[in-house]
């Protein structure tokens, strides 16, 4: 109790400390005032997408995605003064990061379709068209049984506040969450790997909590032989229809072992056949390899999120661990058809690394995104509308139609959803969401200094969420609201 007495006050002192200064306006040069990113950090290269015609292409695939570890790290790196890497803007996962009020899908169904579109902010030309997805709350969908392994990092890189101690009051915030029956096992990794724990359940919280708070960080990091170590544990205590998922807490710094990115990912790629999921939790700064961590969670059926704070941890472990568990879409992908009649040219923004063909989309062996309970994951598209009426049309009356497959967690069914979008998807005045969310992209493409910026900026961000009710009801809007201010100062 005194050691989260004393962490708690630590961290606190530190958020009032790193709180004091923010950069300068829209079009300054604030590296007097933000210190550079500290080169140990990397990321996998944005490229960011282009305008398309449509005469030329008029299906645009992706595979969707519920992670948020882009807005946190986002905000860790705002909040503590450092200049933000282009690379480490992914404005999808800012956009997720966030709950909307999209329909619900019918029971049974899985996954919902919600659209609306809105005249672009930052270019008075195009529309902004934004597509939310929906899964089934958790209180329809039958919860599973739990068999989880906690693959902790304690080597000597994870000794600072904000890597090992957070992550030990992060999981021990976890532990009370389990369910009696759940199954919890625990594999540390430094220099060597070791089980701390195998098959204990979940009433032995006392047991779970001693040892994750007797941790201590020293050593290299054998990553690679910890994965493998991790996978062997799960699958001894495997759960037929259950969940079994591994949760790596980490700064993804694995410096013996598999270091190569390829290698790494045909390692995930091939241990996900084994039923065996594994979700991501990023810790620290100096040295976060979130190339790495996005690779794992990409390719290994799991989601990545960025532990910054212990409300980032209740957040993550507590409000939304069901969701995140028990999964209501495996394997989820979209793909837009535009109308060349009325829509001539369309940017997806963010999604870079994650697009798929179109013979990928039709693929049901295709690897994609899993939506958990009750989670929502959006796409947002910059639209330039058509003026021709020469050109025939394809969808009829429609500008564009919206398709999602994915498959069933249970027997592997291949499912689809539809949505027919047209002029009706515009109201005469935009909802909350869409004003909310446009003014997420915007700051997003500022972040990355895009080429498709326009006329963006930090004042007309603050000055269309400002008074919005769903900013002043939804304490991390209001927080997201609050740091674009504090970064345009």
């Amino acid at each position: 109790m005194k050691k989260a007495l004393c962490f708690f006050a630590f961290v606190c002192f530190l958020f009032v400390f790193v709180g004091c200064d923010g950069p300068g306006g829209d079009n300054k040069n604030y590296y007097d005032y933000y210190s550079l990113a500290p080169e140990g950090e990397q990321y996998l290269e944005i490229k960011e997408n282009e305008f398309i015609d449509t005469s030329v292409k008029n299906t645009s695939a992706f595979a969707l995605d519920t992670s948020t570890a882009g807005y946190a790290n986002i905000r860790r790196m705002i909040n503590a003064g450092v200049t933000i890497p282009k690379n480490a803007v992914k404005i999808e996962e800012m956009v997720n990061y966030f709950r909307y009020d999209y329909l619900a899908p019918n029971a049974g169904e899985g996954l919902a379709i919600s659209a609306e579109i809105m005249n672009c902010p930052w270019n008075a030309t195009n529309k902004l068209l934004t597509i939310g997805v929906k899964a089934e709350e958790l209180e329809i969908v039958t919860p599973r049984k739990n068999n989880l392994v906690f693959l902790l990092d304690i080597s000597g890189s994870m000794s600072t506040y904000n890597k090992l101690p957070l992550m030990q009051e992060a999981f021990k915030l976890f532990v009370e969450t389990l369910d009696d029956d759940d199954t919890v096992s625990i594999v540390t990794y430094a220099s060597g790997v070791d089980v701390r724990l195998n098959g204990a359940k979940g009433f032995e919280k006392f047991l779970i909590s001693n040892i994750i708070e007797d941790l201590q960080a020293a050593g290299s990091t054998h990553g690679s032989k910890a994965l493998e170590l991790a996978y062997e544990v799960a699958a001894e205590n495997f759960i037929e229809g259950g969940n079994n998922r591994i949760i790596l807490g980490t700064d993804g710094d694995f410096n013996v072992g598999i270091t190569n990115n390829e290698q790494l990912k045909e390692f995930i790629k091939e241990k996900r056949e084994s039923g065996i999921y594994i979700s991501v939790l990023g810790f620290g700064d100096g040295n976060l390899r979130d190339d790495k961590l996005e690779i794992i969670t990409q390719n290994g059926n799991g989601k990545y999120s960025y532990i910054d704070s212990i409300n980032e941890a209740r957040k993550v472990l507590v409000e939304e661990i069901g969701g995140t568990l028990n999964v209501v879409a495996k394997d989820a992908k979209a793909q837009v058809t535009f109308n060349p009649r009325y829509v001539s040219q369309y940017r997806l923004i963010g999604y870079e690394n994650k697009l798929l063909t179109d013979e990928e989309f039709k693929d049901e062996k295709t690897d994609a995104g899993e939506i958990g309970a009750g989670h929502v994951a959006t796409a947002v598209y910059e639209i330039t509308l058509n003026e021709n009426e020469d050109i025939e049309s394809v969808l009829g009356d429609d500008w564009l139609q919206v398709a999602v497959r994915f498959k069933s967690p249970d027997d592997g069914t291949a499912k689809e959803v539809t949505l027919s979008v047209n002029e009706n998807h515009i109201n005469a005045v935009p909802s909350e969401d869409i004003l909310f969310i446009s003014g997420v992209v915007e700051f997003g493409l500022l972040l990355h200094e895009s080429a498709y910026k326009g006329n963006a900026s930090y004042q007309a961000i603050i000055e269309r969420l400002s008074g919005l009710d769903c900013v002043e009801n939804d304490d991390y809007k209001s927080e997201f609201l609050d740091l674009v201010k504090k970064y345009s100062e």
